[in-house]
């Protein structure tokens, strides 16, 4: 039921434009170089398979991740109509809706598992619409819909019994960062991520990785932009994106392995240059979607693998990365970001 978000992704994310570019940050002497950060975060959240992976990656590897996760996966079709998104008819998701409610059940396990473990749970709204026309008004509704399935998910699901203690505050309190689908970012999102009381936005697109940007309240994080392929083009940090390019938007799991080498290379040597360099952190975005094999999981795992349980490298989340960054975060150092 989630073929549609690949499928529909493709037009929206093309035509993203660039926020900005990087921020520089001063060099210090090479005993106070600060760690390098590496930010791994999946969209969408549904597959409980793939929820199972990442919690076992993460605990191979010392890696916190941050999950942007769509509210729909939370409401089993029967129940659709619960859910409407502004200016769409009730019960309509780009992303489909949970198949029964012993799968919601799962998935909500692993949810408050994979907090329990240090891992982030985000908000990347419900149904997964392209918002670039919504109005401040409309991202709040989004954004409260999404409150509203979560918190009572369990009731909804007739799984009050199961519900952890402290849910309700987790849902309240813990959630403070938002992606928007297909990275579609309009002023009026920032407006009403600052008035729901976000921290922090992962929707734009910078050249290279850059410290967050911090603009009326939020701060801004950027997904750069990394050099990849023979020709060392650069395309956007996120499996989606890796996929139209490797092979049009059509699965070829024939050439997973050979995908799965050309990712973990692009990964692998966007890290070297910051962790050799500048120590700005860098993000890589995926989905829970195995695309061309698995071979965009499989460049990421052996990446935090190698990389996260050295003692100067910390795999994050944002919201961690957030309080970390503090002290360097320079909002003049970056003209242009939006």
């Amino acid at each position: 039921m989630f073929r549609s978000l690949i499928a529909f992704s493709l037009a929206a994310m093309a035509t993203t434009a660039l926020a900005g570019e990087p921020a520089p940050a001063a060099k210090g002497a090479d005993e106070q170089r600060p760690k390098q950060l590496l930010l791994v975060s999946f969209d969408g959240a549904h597959d409980n398979r793939l929820w199972a992976r990442s919690r076992e990656i993460g605990q191979k590897a010392n890696a916190r991740f941050t999950y942007f996760l769509s509210c729909t996966t939370l409401i089993p079709r029967a129940r659709a109509g619960d859910y409407k998104a502004p200016g769409i008819k009730a019960g309509r998701s780009n992303i489909g809706f949970a198949i029964s409610t012993e799968e919601v059940g799962n998935r909500l396990d692993h949810i408050w598992k994979a907090r329990s473990e240090g891992h982030e749970i985000a908000s990347h709204t419900c149904g997964h619409f392209d918002g670039k026309d919504w109005t401040k008004a409309d991202w709040l509704k989004e954004f409260e819909a999404f409150d509203r399935v979560l918190t009572n998910a369990w009731k909804d699901n007739g799984l009050a019994d199961r519900e952890p203690e402290g849910w309700a505050d987790f849902v309240t309190q813990d959630i403070t960062g938002f992606r928007a689908p297909y990275l579609s970012a309009p002023e009026s999102l920032f407006l009403a991520e600052r008035e729901h009381g976000f921290r922090y936005d992962a929707s734009i697109v910078t050249h290279d990785p850059t410290l967050p940007v911090e603009k009326a309240g939020v701060a801004r994080f950027g997904l750069p932009l990394i050099p990849e392929g023979p020709r060392e083009r650069r395309i956007i940090a996120m499996d989606y994106n890796l996929f139209i390019r490797h092979s049009a938007g059509i699965d070829h799991p024939s050439k997973a392995d050979e995908f799965a080498e050309r990712s973990y290379q692009a990964f692998r040597s966007a890290f070297d240059r910051q962790y050799d360099g500048e120590r700005i952190p860098l993000q890589i975005g995926l989905h829970f979607v195995e695309m061309n094999g698995g071979a965009y999981w499989t460049a990421m795992e052996r990446l935090v693998t190698e990389v996260c349980p050295l003692p100067d490298v910390a795999c994050v989340t944002y919201a961690e990365a957030l309080d970390m960054l503090e002290g360097r975060t320079n909002p003049a150092a970056a003209p242009g970001a939006m």
